[in-house]
């Protein structure tokens, strides 16, 4: 797929095999400003698969299974990242053996910091929305059983950077919360908040099902982008302490990783003074590995100084007292689980690319306030291997040192 956002792709991929979307299973939602390859079970005869077509994307036909996916499912990705208009901290450009010599003493402070070819794991940004981080507060609302306010803020909440169809129809949905005046003016990219309002439109008050068009692995989303923002606090207030996020300390939960490089949150322990030297060896051997809290209804915290940074997370996101529980979705009732503080990395390169002729709108209107990039800059090519879960915008803000909406 070429610059396709996943769920409108298998919107569109349903439509043309003639079945419901959610007889469409994958593993994982992939970037949307990216080629991308994945694998896909689709419950159609396979017939109909072969013949569709649709624009910017190829289907192949690998075979037959009874067996579906679920999220998380694949072992990791392996990503091709060019990065364009390199440039310093004041903005002049700079040159691929600068750029290069940069990227590699990153890389190696990395290493010195945390252990080698590793880095912090952070839910990167486009969990939350990079201009708009809209997410979290969706999720928020949707855990408070706040159906009318999800929807609010789903199809009103201001975002920066939006084209100005996109301002105005937001715009609209806030001052006057009328679907039909807001539907006239709605932008036709914005499929979902139009199903929303058409729903509203159809049926007046009735907020938890304008929610409900949403697809089901969107609306899941929402609840875990708001833990996720507990995650992200948690290992702030945890870096800012000094303390190592690969070397455990008594009060951690730490859990074995498995070949396939997640974690078993089935055998995980917490640290104490009589477990201590043989947890930190093993973790030193890459067989354990520290965690942090993704907050739940059943979550296990870590205890001690790590407990406390996990509950300074937990209160920094307005989330003390949550129930996690979803009673008119049950679906999205979330149990909590954990996640590693640090991420490996592996297979990385990283040399010049060749400029292309096939470039961004973003890069033809030229640089904005607040950005940090240069059309005279190196342009550089990076590759690299992660697990499931981890996100490449982190390990490249890590890299490039730029604002959130680069990457």
């Amino acid at each position: 797929m070429t610059n396709w956002e996943t769920n409108r792709y298998f919107r569109r991929l349903a439509r043309a095999c003639g079945i419901n979307r959610n007889r469409i299973f994958s593993s994982g939602i992939k970037d949307k400003r990216a080629i991308t390859t994945q694998v896909l079970v689709i419950d159609a005869p396979s017939k109909k698969v072969e013949h569709v077509e649709i624009p910017d994307s190829s289907i192949e036909v690998l075979g037959r299974t009874h067996h579906k996916v679920t999220m998380g499912d694949h072992d990791g990705n392996r990503f091709t990242i060019t990065v364009r208009g390199c440039c310093d901290e004041s903005g002049s450009p700079i040159d691929a053996k600068e750029a290069m010599s940069r990227v590699n003493k990153i890389r190696d402070g990395l290493s010195n910091l945390i252990g080698t070819d590793a880095f912090p794991n952070w839910i990167g940004p486009q969990r939350f929305g990079s201009t708009r981080p809209v997410t979290p507060e969706v999720g928020r609302a949707v855990i408070e059983a706040d159906f009318e306010r999800a929807v609010d803020l789903y199809v009103g909440m201001e975002g920066q950077r939006e084209d100005s169809e996109s301002e105005a129809f937001r715009s609209s949905w806030r001052e006057n919360r009328d679907p039909t005046s807001s539907l006239e003016i709605a932008p036709e990219r914005l499929g979902y908040e139009k199903a929303m309002l058409e729903h509203l439109e159809e049926n007046p008050d009735d907020y938890l099902g304008a929610f409900g068009t949403l697809p089901r692995s969107l609306q899941l989303l929402m609840v875990h982008s708001v833990q996720s923002l507990a995650f992200n606090h948690s290992l702030s207030a945890r870096m800012s302490s000094g303390l190592s996020l690969i070397e455990p300390t008594i009060g951690d939960l730490v859990a074995p990783i498995q070949p396939s490089g997640r974690i078993d949150v089935g055998k995980m322990s917490h640290v104490s003074d009589s477990n201590l030297q043989r947890c930190m060896r093993n973790c030193k051997l890459g067989r354990l590995v520290v965690t942090g809290t993704l907050p739940g209804r059943d979550a296990i915290f870590a205890e001690g100084e790590p407990g406390d940074y996990e509950k300074a997370g937990i209160q920094k996101a307005g989330l003390e007292g949550a129930s996690w529980v979803v009673p008119d979705i049950p679906r999205l009732t979330t149990s909590g689980t954990r996640r590693p503080l640090s991420v490996p990395f592996r297979d990385f390169s990283v040399e010049q690319a060749p400029e292309s002729n096939s470039l961004s709108k973003r890069w033809g209107e030229g640089t904005m306030e607040g950005d940090r990039w240069h059309p005279e800059g190196a342009c550089m090519r990076l590759r690299f291997t992660l697990p499931a879960g981890t996100y490449a915008t982190v390990l490249m803000r890590e890299l490039m040192r730029s604002p959130l909406d680069h990457y």
